[in-house]
C-alpha cells in the first residue's frame, strides 16, 4: 500500500501515462448517478440498511430537484445577486506564461489553510498564472492576503453552482486576461496533498498533446473525468471548454450541476473531435485489483453483493467480480482507495473519503500509511487542514 516492499526498500513507480475514456455509454443508466444500486436480497442482513440508506439518498434528491426546479427558474430571470464579491490582483503574475489554473476553494469560515496554499504555490511552479476562487461564506483577511500573494488574480464570490459555477463566473475575464492562453487547469481544495510530486503528471499530459486530460476516470453515469483535476491544452480546446462554461445552464441542485457538468463535459469535448483522457484509468485501476488477492478479499468485504453467488475457481470468481464491478460501477476515489493512492501513485488524495467515509469503507483510519516519507505537503499540514475544515482526521 506504501509503494514499499515488506522489508522497506522502495518500489520504483511507474511514470504515469493516458488512457483515452472508455465508449460512451448511451441510455438511462447516467441519471442514476449519485444512488446507491439497490442490495442484493440473498444479504438479508444488509437489506433494511440498504433499503434505509436508498430511501433516505432517494428523499434527499427529490428534494434538492424539487428546491432548483422553484429557485432556478428564478435566477434565470436574472434575479441572482451580483456573483463576484471582491476581485483584486495578486502577487505572482507572469504575462508570458500561457497556462491558467482556476482554482477553487471553499471552508466553513473562510480560513485558507497551509495545504491550500502549497497547492497554490505548486500551481505557479509548474507554470500557471493561478486564479484563486472563493466559496467561502467569508475570509479572514489576513488568510485572504496570504493567498493573493501567491496568485496572480484572487477573486470571492456567491457560493452559486459550486465549482462548475464558479468557473463559469471567470471564464470571460479569463479570455480577456490571457487572450493567449494555451492550457487552463481547472482545480479545486477538494483533495489533500499533494503527497507526491505532480511534475510527472503534468509531463504526461503535456507531452499528449492537445486534449482534455484529467487524473481519474469514472464510469458512474457513463464515463468521465472526475473533476477536481482537468486540463484543457490547445487553444481550440480552451476555447471550447469556456464556451461549454460558458453554455452551462447552472443550478441550486448539485445533482443537476453534476450531471450538466460533469457527466456532460466528456461527451461536448469529444464530439468537437477533441481527445479526452485520464492518467487513471477505471478499468486499469479495477485490474490492479482483482489483480490482488489481498485487494479482492477488501473489496468482498466492503461491497457484500460482490461476492459470487457460489463457490467458483479462482478465475472464475475473479470474472465475475469484474464484471460485476462494470455492470455496477463504483467511485474509484472511494472503493479503490488503497490501489489508488497507494501502489498506483495519485498524488491527491480526496479529502471526503477521509473527513467522512461516505461508503463506510473498512480500514480508511489507515489513510497515513499511503503517504510516501518526505511528500511535497508535510503530512502534519493535511492534518492540520482536516482540523480547520471541522472534522479531525480519521484514526
Amino acid at each position: 500500500m506504501t509503494g514499499a516492499d515488506k522489508e522497506g526498500a522502495a518500489v520504483p513507480m511507474v511514470g504515469p501515462s493516458l488512457t483515452d475514456l472508455a465508449d460512451i455509454e448511451p441510455g438511462a443508466r447516467r441519471w442514476l448517478h449519485g444512488l446507491p444500486g439497490l442490495p442484493r436480497l440473498r444479504h438479508w442482513p444488509q437489506l433494511a440498511k440498504e433499503l434505509g440508506r436508498l430511501s433516505r439518498r432517494a428523499a434527499e434528491r427529490l428534494g434538492e430537484v424539487a428546491r432548483a426546479a422553484v429557485l432556478d427558474p428564478a435566477m434565470r430571470l436574472g434575479i441572482r445577486p451580483e456573483p463576484l464579491l471582491r476581485v483584486e490582483p495578486g502577487g505572482r503574475s507572469d504575462p508570458a506564461r500561457k497556462g491558467v489554473a482556476l482554482f477553487v476553494h471553499f471552508s466553513p469560515d473562510g480560513r485558507i489553510s497551509r495545504m491550500v496554499r502549497r497547492q497554490l504555490e505548486t500551481y505557479d511552479r509548474l507554470g500557471f498564472e493561478t486564479v484563486f476562487l472563493s466559496n467561502a461564506p467569508r475570509i479572514a483577511e489576513a488568510d485572504w492576503q496570504e493567498a493573493r500573494a501567491r496568485v496572480a488574480l484572487a477573486v470571492h464570490r456567491r457560493n452559486f453552482a459550486l465549482d462548475f459555477g464558479a468557473w463559469q463566473d471567470v471564464a470571460p475575464l479569463v479570455l480577456r486576461r490571457w487572450p493567449q492562453a494555451e492550457e487552463l487547469l481547472l482545480v479545486n481544495d477538494s483533495v489533500l496533498g499533494p503527497i507526491r510530486p505532480l511534475d510527472p503528471v503534468f509531463a504526461a499530459m503535456r507531452a499528449a498533446g492537445p486534449g482534455v486530460f484529467g487524473l481519474l476516470e469514472s464510469i458512474q453515469g457513463g464515463p468521465h473525468l472526475q473533476s477536481w483535476f482537468l486540463l484543457a491544452r490547445g487553444r481550440e480546446v480552451v476555447a471550447d471548454l469556456v464556451a461549454f462554461l460558458a453554455a452551462l445552464r447552472l443550478s441550486v441542485s448539485k445533482w443537476h450541476v453534476v450531471q450538466r457538468g460533469e457527466l456532460r463535459l466528456a461527451r461536448a469535448m469529444r464530439q468537437r473531435g477533441h481527445r479526452v483522457a485520464a492518467v487513471y484509468s477505471y478499468a486499469a485501476l479495477l485490474e490492479r485489483a482483482l489483480s490482488d488477492p489481498a485487494e479482492r478479499a477488501y473489496l468482498a468485504a466492503a461491497l457484500p453483493w460482490l461476492e459470487p453467488r457460489r463457490a467458483l475457481p479462482e478465475a472464475e470468481a475473479v470474472a465475475a467480480m469484474r464484471l460485476r464491478l462494470l455492470r455496477r460501477p463504483v467511485n474509484p476515489a472511494r472503493l479503490f482507495w488503497r490501489v489508488l493512492y497507494g501502489p498506483a501513485g495519485c498524488p491527491l488524495i480526496k479529502t471526503e473519503l477521509i473527513r467522512r467515509n461516505p461508503g463506510r469503507l473498512p480500514g480508511v483510519e489507515v489513510w497515513r500509511e499511503l503517504v510516501p516519507p518526505d511528500p511535497p505537503c508535510p503530512l502534519p499540514e493535511i492534518e492540520a487542514h482536516l482540523r480547520l475544515m471541522g472534522a479531525a482526521p480519521a484514526r
